[in-house]
Parts: structure tokens; C-alpha cells; sequence
């Protein structure tokens, strides 16, 4: 499996966003990614970032920490399936 891929799916996939828990979105330039296990078509993914949040006016009002893992599949080419979140 490339990271690159893992990279590429996880800065684009709205399933971030379930990690988020202030109603803001996911900071992709603060997104990091730790390949924690691997195997033959799948990965666990220790995920974390900064949540953007936003007053009403559309100013950043702050950041949060969010973090969580993710069980990342592929198919035979090496390209991304799903990522299913992990408790």
C-alpha cells in the first residue's frame, strides 16, 4: 500500500468530519497520520487534526484537538475502499 494514498483519501473524505465535535470541519494543513497496524488489504490509521470553528459572522473562533482511528481498506491496485472509524 502507498501512504500517499492513505493521505491523499483522508484529506478528502467527509468521514473526518465524524470526529468533530463542535460543529466545525477538519483542518487538513494540521492533519496528521499514523499507520498504527497493517496488513494485506487493510490498515489501522491513528488520525488527528485540528477542528476549525467559526462564529456566526465567518472569523475563526478558535481550534480544537480531535483525534481517532480509523480501519482503512484497499483494493488490489492499492487504491482506497473505505475508511471505517474504530472505538
Amino acid at each position: 500500500m502507498d501512504r500517499s494514498a492513505i493521505e491523499r483519501y483522508f484529506a478528502a473524505t467527509p468521514a473526518l468530519a465524524s470526529l468533530c465535535t463542535q460543529n466545525g470541519w477538519p483542518d487538513n494543513d494540521s492533519l496528521k497520520i499514523e499507520i498504527v497496524d497493517q496488513g494485506a488489504r487493510s490498515a489501522v490509521c491513528a488520525v488527528s487534526f485540528e477542528e476549525i470553528l467559526v462564529e456566526g459572522a465567518g472569523c475563526v473562533a478558535g481550534r480544537v484537538p480531535c483525534w481517532g482511528r480509523f480501519r482503512v481498506t484497499w483494493d488490489a491496485a492499492g487504491e482506497v475502499l473505505c475508511a471505517e472509524r474504530e472505538a
